[in-house]
């Protein structure tokens, strides 16, 4: 590495990433990209066909790109991240798309004044745009592709979010965990462990590397947008928000160490709401509380349709009260998993008035399931 680029990693690094490598942006070929969308694996990420090429080619996303630059920021906590509910450990902070993102621009102005390029010789990104940035990762060495289908990390575990600049700069490459000559490049380092696997609570991993979107509870507790799976939910259990199963098993995270979280914002409070406040949200508290963080994507009705899924996994009739008002609402998206959550929880003699008021064939559908009135 020339004196330039190691100048070049430790300013980036003093902006607060916790891990920065290069690539060569050379197209990517082996990924499995073409074959998952194929199989319809993606779900409704009707986003990822539209983009496939650009996934692949950085080239087509930067023309004359030349190199990536790979940024890692570790949030991995020892907060708890279970209460009454189970958060996706990184929702428990602002939402690092916009935490992130004044690091990136500076990264910018650094490659700008290093290399005296202009605005226009790079692009970042971060979950945003037609990166693969785990495939990226794993070719500058940030770490490997594991059975999970997660960037695992030796230095940080399964606790990275990615960023990626690409840049028409020429930048020395990084060697990438290991070389395999032939065959997969998805758990160079796994061994014969399958603890992801056998974790998931859906089966979402039907094998190794390969995530089934239409099962991930990831999926369906944030990017579906309608009514979740009926043969899903109980499955889902307490997780309210994203899901790290698979993430948690990893034997890998035993050298997770706490990263120096100069880009995170933590929400871990978010932790302590009691299911009962969950499914009490009105519109002006569901701003209040969640504003800035990766939950306000949600909106009041997602949060309220995946709280009554794990009010209904919770086997605490107490909630039900707050189900059956539920069972009543506006959106017959909430009613739904309303309906199902008191069904589950035996109090279906209670829905008589709401079952009758009925005119939603969904909501209905959910009904018929419950049995005769």
């Amino acid at each position: 590495m020339d004196a330039r680029g190691e100048e070049l990693r430790g300013r980036l690094a003093a902006l607060g990433f916790d891990d920065v490598r290069f690539a060569a942006a050379e197209p990517l070929a082996g990924e499995g990209l073409p074959g998952w969308l194929a199989g319809g694996l993606h779900a409704d990420l009707h986003w990822m066909e539209r983009t496939a090429a650009k996934r692949l080619d950085p080239g087509l996303v930067l023309e004359g790109a030349r190199s990536l630059i790979l940024l890692g920021v570790s949030y991995w906590s020892d907060a708890p991240a279970t209460g009454a509910a189970t958060w996706a450990r990184y929702a428990l902070n602002e939402d690092y798309h916009d935490t992130l993102k004044p690091a990136l621009v500076a990264a910018g102005r650094v490659l700008e004044e290093i290399y005296g390029v202009g605005a226009e010789d790079y692009r970042y990104y971060t979950d945003t745009g037609p990166v693969l940035e785990r495939s990226w990762a794993a070719r500058a060495g940030v770490g490997f592709v594991g059975k999970n289908a997660m960037l695992i990390s030796r230095r940080h575990g399964n606790w990275l979010l990615l960023a990626a600049l690409l840049t028409r700069v020429e930048l020395a490459p990084d060697a990438p965990v290991r070389r395999r000559i032939g065959g997969s490049p998805v758990g160079l380092l796994c061994g014969k462990c399958t603890r992801c696997i056998d974790a998931c609570p859906t089966a979402a991993l039907p094998r190794p590397g390969v995530v089934d979107a239409r099962r991930c509870i990831s999926y369906q507790t944030i990017e579906n947008k309608g009514v979740i799976p009926r043969e899903l939910r109980a499955g889902i259990g307490s997780r309210i928000f994203g899901c790290d199963a698979c993430l948690e098993v990893c034997p890998w995270n035993r050298f997770a160490r706490e990263g120096r979280r100069l880009l995170l914002v933590a929400r871990s409070e978010l932790a302590e709401l009691t299911l009962s406040e969950l499914l009490a949200m009105t519109p002006a508290r569901f701003a209040e509380v969640f504003r800035r963080t990766p939950v306000k994507r949600l909106k009041l009705a997602g949060l309220l349709r995946n709280a009554c899924i794990v009010a209904g996994n919770s086997g605490d009739r107490a909630l039900l009260p707050a189900l059956v008002r539920l069972a009543a609402h506006e959106l017959p998206l909430v009613r739904v998993h309303a309906v199902w959550a008191v069904g589950r929880l035996g109090g279906g003699g209670q829905l008589a008035a709401a079952r009758a008021a009925e005119s939603d064939p969904a909501v209905r559908e959910e009904y018929a399931a419950l049995g005769p009135a």
